[in-house]
Order: structure tokens, then sequence, then C-alpha cells
């Protein structure tokens, strides 16, 4: 289900400028968004299952992949293609277990934040790693940077999402180095035309995918 030069949107509703995370979905998703993470820290379970049928609905309709952010349970109650672990999550909800709760043929990926927690997660039972938070962003008081990044590519044997604080700016310095997935949160969330933004963020992935196969 997962393919390589994937762009990822992670929903905020606090940087959606009011416009709720439903509403960019539905741009992002236009835009070429691969994948969609309901990522709502904030939100009560009732509210966490009203919008994931909602953006599970969508993604349904566009043939976006819909992902949960650290809930299994809810992951499955909403039919959602996969959840995403973060380290305290793994522990509580270890793959196997996240598999047994799922279903077979669903999603399972985990966030790292160091070569370490990368080389582990490189051995278990997932899907896909997300790296970082590469740059400095507003959802995280530190970033790793990129000095360890090749090694991360080199050596890895899932996809690998990176993130934080991507953006159109930086993202070239990324693919340089032979990253070709990105999650990102408030460049899509956050922007005035969403769309756009997102096919702006798309092409630019696709172009050096297609330099690289001449």
């Amino acid at each position: 289900m997962l393919k390589e030069s994937s762009l990822y949107f992670v929903t905020s509703e606090e940087y959606s400028a009011g416009r709720g995370s439903a509403h960019v979905t539905r741009e992002a998703t236009a835009g070429g968004a691969d994948i969609v993470q309901m990522r709502e820290k904030g939100k009560t379970r009732e509210e966490l299952l009203a919008l994931g049928g909602e953006l599970g609905t969508l993604c349904r309709k566009s043939g976006v992949i819909f992902i949960v952010n650290d809930d299994p349970y809810l992951a499955g109650e909403l039919g959602a293609d996969g959840v995403h672990l973060g380290q305290e999550d793994i522990k509580k909800y270890p793959a196997g277990e996240c598999r047994d709760i799922l279903g077979e043929g669903r999603i399972i990926g985990l966030s790292t934040h160091s070569p370490a927690e990368f080389a582990r997660a490189n051995d278990m039972d997932l899907d896909y790693i997300a790296y970082g938070p590469v740059f400095p962003t507003k959802t995280k008081n530190y970033h790793i940077g990129t000095g360890d990044i090749e090694q991360i590519v080199t050596s890895a044997r899932k996809p690998v999402f990176f993130i934080g604080g991507i953006n159109l700016s930086n993202i070239e310095v990324l693919l340089a180095l032979g990253c070709r997935n990105f999650a990102m949160i408030r460049e899509i969330a956050e922007a005035p035309d969403v769309l756009t933004k997102t096919r702006e963020i798309k092409a630019r992935i696709l172009r050096r995918e297609n330099l690289g196969d001449m």
C-alpha cells in the first residue's frame, strides 16, 4: 500500500487557521497527499470518532491511506488503514499486538528520534518508520538535524518518512541526501491555499524521483 515518493499529511486542528481538519484534509488530498494521519491531541474519544469517520470517508473516496495516531483500538473502530505509534505507544502496544487488534493487511508506523531508535525500529515488524524532527518546529521543543540522514537512508529496510519543520525552502536539502518520503503538519495545515501548497510540495518530490530515473 505504501509507495516511494509519498507525501504524508498529519492533521492538527490548532494549525488549521480555524478551517478545521476535515476542510484542510479535503484540500490536501485533492492536492496530492498520499497518506493522512489523524493526530488531534486535544480531542475527546467521541470527538475523535466523529472526526475520524469524516476523515476516513474523505480518504476512501480519494484513494488515500488513512492512519490514526497512537491508538490501535480507535484505528480499528474507525476501519482505518493503520495506526501510527510513538515510542511510549509501542511499549503499550507492541507491533504483534497491534496486528491482532487491527487485523490483517493494516499498516503500523513508528516515530523515531535518533539513529539508535531508528536501528531498533528497523528490526521491528513495522510497515514504515518516521524519523525526526529534522528541522526546528513548533510541534516539538527539539530537533535532530540532518547529520545522520544519509546513514538512515542507506540502512533503511522499510519506507522512512522524514518529518519536522520540512517546507518548500528546505526540502531540497533532504531530497539531495536521498530522502523520498515526507510527512508534514504546519507547512500544509497553515497554508492560505492548502490545495496549491500540497500540489507544489508533491511536484517537488516527484521531480526529484523523475530526475533519479533518468
